[in-house]
């Protein structure tokens, strides 16, 4: 979780951001402007109201079934103009016989960086969508006739003669009426997160094969690393394996075994690269391991020569990532060189660590620690919970910066959106993962929930929803009412504490069951109400990055009356919506996947299936309102508040590693990675749960506390 931003790709200026925002509006009004022209006098009003976006018939995806293009999509990803000439920095560049007149043909119609002419043809996408150089729309008002008759055989038009090849309409399930929760077959709205997937990966695999960051609208690749970090492949790994996908699977797993280096002179996030690419190697070694039958290859039999590459590639990692825990404290530095094995200090906030990232690698390294028998590994990892704890902070709620040189806190800000979250997170995940063999992990999750409850849970006024806000001045401080939408962690976390990942059924059987138990699952309930709300207050129905709310002055406290409404009405004026407050700033959409991942420990843990009907709701606008033209899969949103959404031109790896794989586990049946069994890091990676054996133990007691909780001595 946190921040998601190991590289600064998202650290943009506010005049940068606004600049580029004018822009593209301009650009859209523009081309909006001209099309109404030529399509009024070639194509009346039926041009016109096709060219109007539709909540109802989405305008803007490619079609999964159209038949010419699964036959163009094979054929151009298997030529040398997908596959061949070295891809640089920015995009691949296609090579080939005919490449001189692809050129020049192309070169009439279409920008030199896109596909050639024959490939590159929309998919029903409005013109408004598609990048096209300025002189061109010139031409367009002083030869309409002319321009019109070329452009409409080419397919710039709304509507194109491909849709001739299918009677259906372009993804028919998105326009079909939805079908009742009871009655949904879930196994195949399943399969259409594995279409998403696939389209995804296919997209990134044509055009930025081996890179470590994709931009799908311009089709560019870039390199985090001078030889990459295998970010979206090893990250999506897994999500693979489960999905049962295996030439893909054989092929990434080629890339890991013959290009992956970790020998290189590079700065990288601690924190980012174990919980994405340590984590990501660790999943698939467990599930390669633990379940033969998906993605199976023989590469990775018992015996074979290759059975361990993902453990081998993990420990090579590890062992250049652990130098960061070589600081004063024991705290490790935010980044380190895995080239040198040199651990960095931040290079902001006084070379604090994030609270979180320092917090957030004990899954990974206890794992690795048990499969290797390497204790240093544990022992690193377990070292800074210690440190943590020492600082006595009130009621286990933590400030989001740690200083590596002597391990305490720096300022005292509180949140559990970035650089909070998974602190909290992994202390009780710390407790699943070693079968509950070390009871201190539960304690410190029950006091700082109980710090939650008390310092952070408000109301919103006018209906009530329950909010977690921020302390940006400490405990002392004012509340903000913020909620990151990171926070959304929360109701799936709370719920699985509260059951140790039985269902709610099986675990209100058990003694342990307590009035505390009932309440906290009653406050995850209504936590995953109000995330729901971020999703159904946006225009396109998808979650903005920060939402602000409206509450009383001053805050009040948890327990106090509420009564939220069930439903979300979708009348525009309804008086849920003056609840919540999206800044101009915070709208955009990362393809995050906090809420669904709730969603899927919710509907496991509850059964209650309004959680899988909305995931399903969301799934469909993310298909609606982010996918790209010409095949390129899908991209976040710079502006989730308006149809259509301004594209951001990237890809997030977790798009793959997490939002669509908690999809597919929502939608599948329940002894797929069962949660009494598991536990899942922060980046959707699942290990097995395990018990310590003799040669492990939690290696730290807690320094003494008051009956208030506070240190003594």
């Amino acid at each position: 979780m946190n921040v998601r931003d190991p590289f600064g790709l998202h650290r943009k200026s506010a005049l940068s951001i606004l600049q580029t925002s004018a822009s593209r509006a301009a650009v859209d009004l523009t081309e909006r402007a001209v099309e109404a022209s030529v399509n009024a006098i070639e194509k009346g009003k039926q041009a016109v109201d096709d060219f109007e976006m539709s909540f109802s018939v989405p305008k803007n995806v490619p079609s999964f079934g159209n038949p010419q293009r699964i036959v163009e999509d094979h054929v151009w990803g298997s030529t040398a103009v997908a596959r061949g000439g070295k891809a640089s920095s920015h995009t691949n560049k296609g090579a080939g016989i005919l490449e001189g007149v692809q050129d020049r043909v192309g070169g009439l119609f279409h920008n030199q960086n896109t596909l050639p002419m024959y490939k590159d043809k929309p998919y029903a996408y409005p013109v408004s969508h598609r990048a096209r150089p300025i002189w061109r729309r010139k031409r367009a008002i002083a030869f309409t006739f002319l321009l019109v008759s070329l452009l409409y055989y080419f397919g710039i038009f709304g509507r194109h003669r491909d849709a001739a090849l299918s009677s259906a309409p372009l993804w028919t399930w998105l326009a079909a009426g939805s079908e009742s929760g009871k009655t949904a077959d879930w196994l195949k709205r399943r399969e259409r997160v594995v279409e998403a997937f696939t389209l995804s990966w296919d997209g990134y695999e044509r055009y930025a094969w081996g890179y470590d960051a994709f931009h799908p609208v311009s089709k560019k690749g870039e390199q985090m690393a001078p030889q990459g970090m295998g970010w979206i492949i090893v990250d999506a790994l897994d999500t693979m394996i489960l999905m049962n996908l295996t030439s893909r699977v054989s092929h990434a797993r080629e890339w890991i075994s013959n290009s992956l280096t970790y020998d290189q002179d590079q700065d990288v996030s601690t924190f980012e690269t174990t919980i994405r690419m340590l984590g990501g190697l660790l999943s698939a070694h467990y599930l390669s391991n633990e379940f033969p039958d998906l993605a199976p290859l023989a590469e990775d039999d018992p015996g074979a020569p290759g059975e361990d590459l993902y453990l081998e590639r993990a420990k090579d990692l590890a062992d250049r990532l652990v130098a960061a825990f070589d600081s004063p404290s024991g705290v490790p530095y935010a980044s380190v060189n895995i080239g040198k094995y040199e651990g960095l200090p931040a290079h902001d906030e006084g070379g604090a660590s994030s609270t979180a990232e320092a917090t957030t690698l004990q899954l990974e390294f206890k794992y690795l620690a048990k499969l290797t028998g390497e204790k240093y590994f544990w022992d690193k990892a377990e070292k800074v919970m210690q440190v943590v704890d020492n600082n006595g902070v009130e009621d286990g709620l933590v400030p989001i910066f740690i200083y590596a040189t002597d391990g305490t806190f720096r300022g005292n800000n509180i949140r559990l959106g970035s650089r909070g979250d998974s602190y909290y997170e992994y202390l009780i995940k710390q407790y699943l993962q070693t079968n509950k063999q070390e009871p201190i992990y539960l304690e410190l999750w029950d006091e700082s929930l109980r710090g939650v409850r008390k310092h952070l849970v408000t109301y919103t006024e006018p209906s009530g929803f329950a909010i977690i806000g921020e302390r940006p001045d400490g405990l002392k401080g004012s509340l903000s009412p913020k909620m990151d939408h990171l926070v959304c962690f929360m109701p799936g976390t709370i719920a699985l504490a509260a059951t140790g990942g039985l269902t709610e059924a099986e675990a209100r059987k058990q003694s342990t069951w307590t009035k505390k138990n009932e309440a906290d699952m009653k406050l995850a309930r209504e936590l995953m109400h109000t995330c729901w709300g971020m999703y159904k207050w946006m225009a396109t129905g998808l979650a903005a990055e920060i939402t602000y709310f409206n509450v009383a002055d001053p805050p009040l406290p948890e327990g106090a009356p509420h009564h939220p409404p069930a439903d979300f009405d979708a009348d525009p004026e309804a008086v849920w919506r003056k609840d919540y407050s999206v800044h101009a700033m915070d709208t955009h959409n990362l393809q995050r996947p906090e809420t669904v991942e709730s969603l899927f420990y919710m509907w496991r843990i509850t059964g209650d299936i309004k959680y899988r009907e909305w995931g399903w709701e969301m799934f469909k606008s993310f298909m609606n309102h982010t996918a790209v033209p010409d095949g390129g899969g899908f991209s976040s949103l710079s502006n989730a508040n308006r149809v259509p959404p301004v594209m951001r031109d990237n890809m997030e790896s977790f798009w793959l590693a997490e939002t669509l794989k908690y999809f597919y586990l929502l939608f599948s049946p329940d002894d797929l990675l069962p949660l009494d069994k598991i536990v899942i890091n922060t980046e959707a990676h699942a290990f097995p749960r395990f018990d310590m054996g003799p040669l492990f133990s939690t290696g730290w007691k807690r320094k003494p506390r008051d009956a208030e909780g506070k240190m003594m001595g």
